[in-house]
């Protein structure tokens, strides 16, 4: 089989769950198959949000996030059954299980998918007997459905995965990037988002192809060295490895700083906790990582040092999103003694483009909060028509500045 695996590239696999919460309640309860199902809130309040549905339900334009309120709207008969994470996670490590027969060389980047490297397995068959097989026993051993990508690097697998939903499996080569990838609109590329496809259109960069012959030193001014990087992707070009360890390794992006005197006032602490988190922003910025847990470091002036971290909900990035985690270990963990030190750590660090914002029960109340305005926006647009109500622009800091000078 040997001739079908190449001499020197790599034959790399996404393993992509396919509405993972909905088919695991679907496995678990089979009555539920077949019916328009969606993963939300209060269920009998008809709060929170739609966090996963199943294809039933997307047939009716039910959709992630879409308030609850207005997934009945549109599904009527649709089933809203709360979160079981503890389900979840069981089915998760059930499901890595089965990956990590067919190779070692398996990197879980989320619960419900994850990278396998299978360049040395042509013992077991070609790459596509092989995803087959993975695919037929996740549905034999643990009624889960999955879409897989083959192709020669990590980026490209991913593309590939989802191309073909639920169910399928698509091989993505390199000679295939020009055809098949570049007419996608750029916002489809695995690692763009919404803030940095309309970044990108200011540069005229509407689909991936343009983002692959876009100008170098146009890519550097608007997005750091992260542009090089999705260019490169872009063009084909992915060298990172699948780490089995990854997933377990520790990575740690910090800021501290010596107070200039020991201080005992909350106000001017906090003010230093606020600069800190500003620092390990950027830093996870430069480096395109997100943060799945903050610490907080406190030295009094007798030298003693406590560090306190807590994991969280959602992995953050933003300065403001660290700082609100800061303060609250900060004020839960100060004896208001003189502080000689500060520091924050961003720990459990993934890369930014793997990242996933897993909603949980805490987020569904959040979300539900908001559900009178939701109400409002909806009657709005029905109003005065769609355009009445749009998202807000960032003004960003360099522009805040002109306007100052």
């Amino acid at each position: 089989m040997k001739e079908f695996y190449p001499k020197n590239g790599r034959v790399i696999l996404h393993v992509d769950m396919n509405s993972f919460f909905a088919s695991v309640e679907m496995a678990y309860d089979p009555s539920l198959k077949g019916k328009p199902l969606a993963i939300a809130g209060d269920a009998e309040k008809r709060r929170g949000i739609v966090v996963t549905c199943s294809y039933e339900a997307r047939k009716f334009g039910v959709k992630t996030t879409m308030p609850v309120w207005e997934a009945k709207k549109l599904c009527p008969q649709l089933i809203v059954k709360q979160p079981n994470f503890e389900r979840y996670r069981t089915a998760s490590q059930m499901m890595f299980e089965q990956l990590r027969e067919v190779t070692e060389w398996v990197e879980p980047i989320s619960i419900d998918e994850g990278y396998m490297d299978i360049t040395n397995c042509y013992h077991l068959g070609k790459p596509t007997e092989i995803a087959k097989a993975i695919q037929q026993n996740l549905m034999k051993k643990l009624d889960l459905p999955s879409s897989i990508g083959i192709a020669p690097n990590k980026f490209l697998a991913k593309m590939a995965s989802d191309m073909k939903k639920p169910l399928g499996i698509t091989i993505l080569r390199l000679r295939d990037i020009e055809k098949i990838i570049w007419p996608l609109p750029i916002i489809e590329m695995h690692g763009v988002g919404e803030k940095t496809a309309e970044k990108l259109a200011t540069l005229q960069v509407d689909t991936i192809g343009d983002l692959a012959q876009a100008n170098d030193y146009q890519l550097n001014a608007l997005l750091g060295i992260r542009g090089q990087q999705l260019k490169e992707r872009a063009n084909g070009h992915d060298q990172r490895p699948v780490d089995p360890a990854a997933a377990q390794e520790h990575k740690t992006i910090g800021s501290s700083t010596t107070l200039p005197r020991d201080i005992t006032n909350q106000v001017e602490l906090l003010n230093v906790l606020e600069s800190l988190a500003k620092s390990v922003s950027e830093r996870l910025k430069r480096k395109a990582y997100v943060s799945n847990n903050i610490s907080v470091t406190i030295r009094y002036k007798n030298r003693k040092t406590i560090s306190r971290s807590r994991k969280l909900v959602n992995p953050v990035i933003q300065a403001d999103e660290i700082f609100a985690a800061a303060k609250r270990l900060f004020n839960e963990n100060w004896n208001g003694d003189p502080v000689r030190l500060l520091g924050i750590t961003g720990q459990d660090l993934i890369e930014e483009d793997s990242a996933f914002e897993q909603l949980d029960l805490f987020s569904y109340k959040q979300e539900a909060q908001k559900e009178p305005l939701y109400k409002a926006m909806a009657k709005m647009k029905n109003k005065y028509g769609p355009s009445i109500v749009q998202k807000g622009i960032r003004i960003r800091d360099d522009w805040k500045h002109k306007k100052k000078e």
